[in-house]
């Protein structure tokens, strides 16, 4: 997940357990993401029951790519689909 993560938002590993020790908002976090990776307007799909590339809210939109990446982990999908690569 932590790969995830990083490819998502550009933390470093370091900077990564900083925020999750802090307990960060996701606001804050996805706010203080060093690079959203470009790649991620590629993430598309339904989580939760919400097409991911309808949402409008920028915060709902960074936590639904999340929320897609970490469901295709989940699912067993190949890390190199998941990162887009």
């Amino acid at each position: 997940m932590d790969e995830i993560f990083r490819w998502l938002t550009g933390y470093s590993q370091t900077a990564l357990e900083a925020e999750l020790a802090k307990g960060t908002t996701f606001e804050d976090f996805f706010a203080a993401a060093p690079k959203l990776n470009p790649a991620r307007a590629l993430i598309t799909g339904v989580i939760c029951g919400i097409r991911v590339e309808t949402v409008e809210d920028p915060l709902m939109k960074e936590i639904r790519y999340l929320d897609k990446l970490i469901d295709e982990l989940a699912r067993g999908k190949k890390m190199e689909k998941i990162l887009r690569a």
